[in-house]
């Protein structure tokens, strides 16, 4: 089994090395949890384009040391001019995933960001904003080397995302896909990042880097205007939290599907007991999974707009009735929506406990694939969640929040830890949280649960069936039951794969010393001090 890291009294932990190094530095000059993700925030948005970037969306878990948890909902709307009208005129069925149709939503991460550290503020944080852009803007300057997830990375929508505006000459070299060994000089972005350094975050919205990002939206023909950037604002949001044996976990409300992780591990919980690793604990998780995504599909939606009370449906009552009926021998056949998406989950901790969960994305892998020259910033796609039906849980309506994949967790244990946790992976994302969080309640230490193999349920990138895959160092016993269960089983073939996520765990101790570790399927890790 692998060793967990372990540090004296802080740590982060990201998907590429050089965002964990840049959190790392700004604990070392004394910056708090918050300061070190804002650093690590805008690492990786130049390093791991294919994942995210400052043209995404973000949400944020903040525990302070006394026991208080924030939540931070930095999600863009519709943009004014993103009507059902103008696409079914234009003759779509439905929204396309890539070019300026697909950059139909404000990117609400810098907004994130920016409440964010007004928060670090009160609780004491000092760092310039200066200093945490700095590696961010370094690495715009003086190069990257393209990672090896994205060098390994299969776009969906290839043709489509190839003849979006500036994505090319943006991310690829002579006319190709970037080789192994290529290095990457995003200029136009790093100055745009240089600019918010010195003008602030308020900036991207509001200012100079606002007026450039609308112009380029308008001149691609995105639905986005000048307007749209000036009324937006990240919120504060209560989180999410359910009570289990032994420990509190928390995650976003909507229009984040936090409540459907929460879900999957309030139903599970009420299976009643099962042997680590075991059938009945797996096939409890799977068919958990299938009533919550459910619930998921049918109720969240813009929190102006919801039918029900999030939490109602994490009553005693409510989990109850779920448990109740999963059949523990055999396998229910649910319809599952694709719910695709690349995405960052980073995590961090410093010397006084605060702690921060965060995810950040542009969607799909590139977003919308819209480069806008002027800033070198490229758009998301995350507004394809929204549907043309007028029906429809989601429909396209302008100033509308999108339905979100993204959800970061968080776990606060009666004995004193806490445990910032959570992963990429579209609908995977509830399924691994649940996975690698069992594992530790297990008794697992953090690098085994990351390590693990994991599966999921559903589709997954590229691929249309709606199966169990599964990695394959699983034991072959376990995979014959789950198939005699009833379990369309499909193995992936592969020991680690992206597609079944890049999740991480931070845990700080009563005494202080902190745990951490980022996935091994990921080229990230854990640093601290």
């Amino acid at each position: 089994m692998p060793d967990t890291p372990v540090f004296a009294s802080a740590a982060v932990a990201a998907p590429h090395y050089l965002a964990s190094e840049a959190g790392r530095a700004i604990l070392a000059e004394g910056g708090n949890a918050i300061e070190a993700m804002v650093a690590m925030a805008a690492t990786i948005a130049v390093v791991y384009p294919h994942m995210n970037g400052i043209g995404g969306d973000g949400f944020w878990l903040v525990h302070e040391p006394g026991g208080r948890l924030h939540g931070i909902e930095a999600c863009g709307p519709a943009g004014a001019l993103a009507t059902i009208e103008r696409y079914r005129g234009k003759g779509y069925d439905a929204i396309p995933a890539r070019g300026p149709e697909a950059a139909l939503s404000v990117a609400g991460a810098i907004g994130g960001w920016q409440l964010a550290r007004d928060l670090s503020r009160s609780l004491g944080g000092r760092l310039p904003l200066g200093e945490l852009l700095a590696d961010a803007i370094r690495h715009c300057r003086e190069g990257y080397a393209v990672s090896v997830s994205e060098l390994g990375n299969k776009p969906n929508e290839l043709e489509a995302l190839k003849a979006a505006p500036g994505f090319v000459s943006t991310f690829w070299i002579d006319g190709a896909p970037p080789k192994p060994g290529a290095r990457r000089k995003p200029e136009a972005l790093g100055a745009a990042l240089q600019q918010l350094a010195d003008a602030g975050l308020d900036d991207f919205y509001r200012g100079d880097v606002g007026r450039e990002i609308a112009a380029d939206l308008e001149r691609v023909g995105a639905p986005v205007t000048r307007a749209d950037l000036e009324r937006y604002r990240a919120q504060s949001v209560a989180p999410l939290s359910l009570k289990l044996p032994g420990v509190t976990v928390s995650n976003l409300p909507p229009p984040t599907q936090g409540l459907a992780s929460l879900m999957i591990l309030g139903i599970a919980e009420r299976l009643g007991p099962a042997k680590h690793d075991s059938f009945e604990q797996h096939h409890g998780l799977i068919e958990a999974t299938k009533r919550a995504f459910a619930i998921r599909d049918r109720y969240i939606t813009d929190p102006a707009h919801l039918q029900r009370d999030p939490a109602a449906f994490l009553s005693e009552t409510a989990l109850a009735r779920e448990a109740a009926a999963i059949d523990g021998k055999r396998a229910a056949k649910l319809p599952l929506r694709n719910g695709d998406g690349d995405t960052i989950w980073m995590g961090a901790i410093d010397g006084s406990g605060l702690a921060v969960s965060y995810i950040q994305s542009i969607y799909w892998e590139y977003g919308s694939g819209c480069v806008l020259p002027a800033t070198g910033i490229h758009w998301q796609n995350r507004g394809v969640s929204f549907s043309l039906d007028r029906n429809a849980a989601n429909p396209l309506i302008p100033g509308r929040k999108p339905f979100h994949t993204l959800n970061p967790a968080f776990a606060r244990f009666d004995d004193g830890r806490i445990l910032p946790y959570g992963s990429m992976g579209g609908d995977g994302q509830p399924q691994f949280q649940a996975q690698i969080l069992t594992r530790y309640r297990a008794g697992q230490g953090l690098a085994a649960a990351v390590d693990a193999p994991r599966w999921l349920f559903g589709k997954t990138w590229g691929a249309g069936s709606t199966s169990l895959k599964l990695e394959s160092r699983f034991d072959p016993s376990l995979l014959e039951r789950l198939d005699a269960a009833g379990h369309p089983v499909e193995e992936s073939g592969l020991a680690y794969s992206e597609g079944f996520g890049h999740a991480g765990m931070l845990v700080k101790h009563a005494k202080g010393r902190v745990e951490a570790v980022h996935d091994p399927r990921s080229d990230g890790d854990a640093r601290g001090i």
